[in-house]
């Protein structure tokens, strides 16, 4: 008797978040979930880890009820600790055989483009396609707490029904965007070459102490049709395929050229 694909859930906006719920729902349509997701939001975490205090993983019941896994089980941990800590206790001391696929998100926002160096919720899924195990991470372009998820689910189980039939290289990972409202269709790209640029507001704090608070402007000048700023913009959403190699390959060739081996002995 085969056994039913596992998949491993996760998130930055922590374990009450409506998307997390939201992909659970459509995660639950393919197989036994496993979901550890941090106990309050952790965004723009990035690939942070837990090395000064301790981490606390506590099993939960606040996705059991209406949900429709009768067929399939359902394991639900809330952890102190960063989204890539929630994975990597979750391979160490939660699962008894590789995942099927690894899910993160829904996330609250969009995290095409340059977000997805901040994410947490793309840095647990890489942190599972680190591992090993295909991954996903999805975000739709809606940070209110009451976003509609719905349009979002066709796309998770177009995504999913695809990827666990197919594989990708190592170290090879998706980063799937869906836009607000109406989804028009999938487009295949590449991440846009767009960035924030930062403000920091200086302020007074009652004490009369200043302090600064973050504020900044996305600006995107990259006017191919061919990203995901481009097909969001469009009503579609992005799969961007995404690695954590960032060795710029293209470029070890010319930087050999610059003499560095003159240096081998400093």
């Amino acid at each position: 008797m085969s056994l039913r694909p596992l998949i491993l859930v996760s998130n930055d906006d922590g374990i009450t978040a409506p998307g997390i719920r939201a992909l659970v729902e459509v995660a639950l349509e393919f197989g036994d979930v496993l979901v550890v997701a941090p106990d309050k939001p952790q965004s723009a975490m990035g690939h942070a880890i837990t090395i000064n205090q301790p981490i606390r993983l506590v099993e939960i019941h606040n996705f059991d009820y209406s949900l429709p896994h009768d067929k399939h089980s359902l394991r639900t941990y809330q952890c102190s600790g960063t989204p890539v800590d929630c994975v990597k206790i979750a391979i160490d001391k939660l699962l008894d055989r590789r995942p099927d696929i690894m899910l993160s998100g829904i996330n609250h926002g969009s995290n095409s483009s340059i977000n997805v160096i901040y994410s947490g919720t793309m840095s647990a899924a890489v942190e599972a396609s680190i591992d090993g195990m295909k991954a996903v991470g999805f975000s739709l372009c809606d940070y209110a707490w009451t976003a509609d998820f719905e349009p979002a689910k066709s796309v998770i189980r177009a995504v999913v029904t695809e990827y666990l039939n197919r594989e990708l290289p190592y170290g090879t990972l998706l980063n799937v965007n869906i836009p607000k409202g109406e989804v028009k269709g999938l487009k295949i790209c590449r991440q846009a070459m767009a960035k924030w640029k930062e403000d920091f507001d200086r302020r007074t704090d009652p004490f009369g102490r200043d302090y600064f608070w973050m504020t900044g402007q996305f600006v995107n000048e990259d006017h191919g049709q061919d990203t995901d700023e481009w097909a969001l913009s469009q009503g579609y959403a992005s799969i961007v395929p995404t690695q954590f190699d960032l060795t710029d390959h293209n470029r070890m060739g010319s930087l050999n050229q610059w003499g560095f081996e003159r240096y081998d002995k400093i």
